[in-house]
């Protein structure tokens, strides 16, 4: 494709790993730990405003800083989980912007298929990883992003970037001019998968922020 560059708008959830890195570093570890602590609560407060049984833990994940997942049982004591970060729980309650309803979303649509819902174990090998990526990301990142655009055409699959290595990006070949590609680290797309949340909402976002970007909304 013309003009690959991986996009500041598609990949601000890329950032998750410094930016949590940052905010250590600025911050002591006495006012990280009461960070956590608030933002562990929120999320408790906000979820029980729609589910009767929350629970919640919180996973230091070196690349990522703190990692929130929550678990959440439903009529039948069946239990689905759901991981965010730390940056993007604190932008929401900072903002106010309806923190509650938008992490529900992930537990309603998660409970579309009954029986509950664990975190995805991450791959313990290189085999594993490779087979994770080949036959679960890629297919279903591909499939994502042809459909909600469809019948426009749009380019997807992996690539090598310079500065993040391995990524999967997606862009339209109609866009000759300035860029036209957005382009997101597997090691993010991975994360987002092991946490329950879906992947190909990082390339959604990219791209509808291309299409701005270009005047094609």
């Amino acid at each position: 494709m013309n003009n690959k560059s991986t996009t500041d708008e598609a990949t601000n959830e890329v950032q998750t790993g410094e930016e949590a890195t940052n905010t250590e570093h600025t911050m002591t570890e006495e006012q990280m730990a009461e960070l956590v602590k608030a933002v562990h609560h929120n999320g408790i407060v906000a979820l029980k405003m729609h589910f009767n049984e929350v629970q919640g833990q919180v996973m230091n994940m070196e690349a990522y800083g703190p990692v929130f997942v929550f678990h959440v049982l439903d009529e039948a004591k069946d239990v689905y989980s759901c991981g965010f970060f730390l940056h993007e729980l604190v932008t929401r309650f900072q903002t106010n912007n309806s923190p509650n309803v938008w992490m529900a979303s992930f537990f309603i649509d998660l409970m579309k298929v009954k029986g509950g819902k664990a975190l995805t174990p991450p791959p313990t090998s290189e085999e594993e990883a490779k087979a994770m990526i080949d036959n679960v990301l890629v297919p279903h990142c591909i499939e994502a992003v042809r459909e909600e655009f469809a019948p426009e055409q749009v380019h997807a699959g992996l690539a090598w970037n310079e500065t993040h290595g391995p990524v999967f990006e997606a862009g339209f070949p109609a866009v000759t001019e300035g860029n036209n590609v957005c382009a997101i680290p597997l090691h993010m797309l991975l994360i987002h998968l092991q946490l329950n949340r879906d992947p190909s909402e990082l390339l959604l976002q990219g791209l509808y922020n291309i299409r701005k970007e270009h005047g094609m909304e």
